[in-house]
Formats: structure tokens, sequence, C-alpha cells
């Protein structure tokens, strides 16, 4: 059985709201294997960013705990933190934001926490993540080159630079058409089981998770029952 990459036991977040607090995420809990793709689905305004930024580690939850890779975040400092994010957490944001000036390999050599590795090295991890993505022949191009979803691939191959245990996904299809949607999920389900991450896919559009391994709605900050399951 694959361990837990990540793990969100109890995770309870407010923020100041007037005189009160208002409830971002109710008492969470998530359990995402190596190797599996948790989608959780929802309108804006249901708590799916704030899942993710306490995954990452980038805010930290009033109760509960947070687990990536075996490693409890909740008595970190700040160092520790970044250094759990470079080393374990690889991040697809919702727009790719990439250098206008760099190539595709450039893009993801800059990403790269060198950790004694020579630039050799790293270019050739470059290379070959952009083969995985489908890019390898888009290597030195530069992103007005580019067409949206190769940028966005350009985006995925980025955040696995480093090797992480957990991948966070923010809403990657939100500026695709629908082909390019399909393309962009499908190829995030074929790396997360290829890598063994633990993949959170966070999205208001339930369409197209038919391979996500479970799906999960959120509302008002809480999950809900799980509404699907893979094989």
């Amino acid at each position: 059985m694959n361990t837990s990459n990540l793990v969100l036991a109890d995770v309870t977040l407010t923020y100041p709201d007037g005189d009160g607090r208002l409830t971002a995420l109710d008492r969470v809990g998530l359990s995402v294997p190596g190797g599996t793709m948790a989608a959780i689905v929802g309108p804006s305004g249901s708590g799916k960013s704030s899942l993710l930024a306490v995954a990452a580690t980038l805010v930290t939850p009033d109760r509960g705990e947070v687990v990536v890779g075996g490693t409890s975040t909740g008595s970190l400092g700040a160092a520790e933190k970044s250094a759990l994010r470079r080393e374990r957490i690889g991040i697809v944001f919702q727009q790719p934001n990439l250098l206008p000036s760099l190539t595709s390999v450039e893009q993801l050599q800059v990403m790269a926490h060198l950790d004694g590795r020579r630039p050799r090295q790293v270019r050739e991890r470059a290379r070959e993540l952009l083969a995985a993505v489908g890019l390898a022949d888009k290597a030195e191009r530069r992103p007005h080159q580019l067409s949206g979803g190769q940028r966005q691939r350009v985006n995925i191959a980025r955040a696995l630079m480093n090797e992480p245990s957990v991948l966070l996904v923010d809403e990657p299809t939100s500026a695709l058409d629908h082909e390019r949607g399909v393309a962009v999920l499908d190829l995030l389900v074929r790396l997360t089981r290829e890598r063994s991450t633990s993949t959170v896919l966070v999205t208001h559009d339930r369409g197209h998770l038919g391979e996500a391994d479970q799906v999960v709605v959120m509302a008002d900050g809480r999950l809900g029952a799980e509404v699907k399951t893979g094989p």
C-alpha cells in the first residue's frame, strides 16, 4: 500500500472578520497516498484556495496537523518550511507566470534547488521533464512562442523540477479550451502515477475528472462525502 505523502488532520483555519472571525477551513481531513490524485471541487469561496495554502505550508492553521512527506509541519519555523517547500512540494499555479525572456528549459533551471548538483545535471533534469510533458522539441522556445496549453505544460514540468513528493495544482485548466484542458488533466494523472506524487487538484469544474482517485466536494470550508473513487 502506498504511504500518504500528504495528510491534513482536523485542520481549522480562521481569519479576522470585523469583530469576529471567518472560518475558511472547518475541521478538514484529507489523506492522499503517493501515486494518487485527489480532486477538490466546489464554487469560488468554498475554501479550496485556503486548503492549498495550508497544504503548501504557506499558511499556518489555527488547529490540526499538516504532514508532508512524513514530516509534521506544525512546529517548523519559517526557514524550515521554506526548505520543505523547496524539497518536497511542487505547486502548479493557475497562471503559468513564465519569465518572458527565458526559454522553456531555462524556466525549469532557475527553479532548481541545486543541492550540490552541477549545472549540466540540472539542465539534463530540465530536458528530461520537458520530454515527459511532451515538449522536448520546445526546450529553446520562449513563452510567446508557445500555445496556452504548452505554457501550462512548462508550468507543470517546473513544479516537478525538485522531485517533490507532493504536487498541489490550482485550477490548471481555467484559461484553456476544452481539448487543451483535457490534455493537461490527463498529463497530470499520468505524471502522478509515474512519479508517485500525492497530487491535490482544486477546481470549480467537475468535468473531466474520471481518472482522479478521489473527488471530494468542498462547501463552506468543509469537505463533504467523497463523490467518486477510482479503481
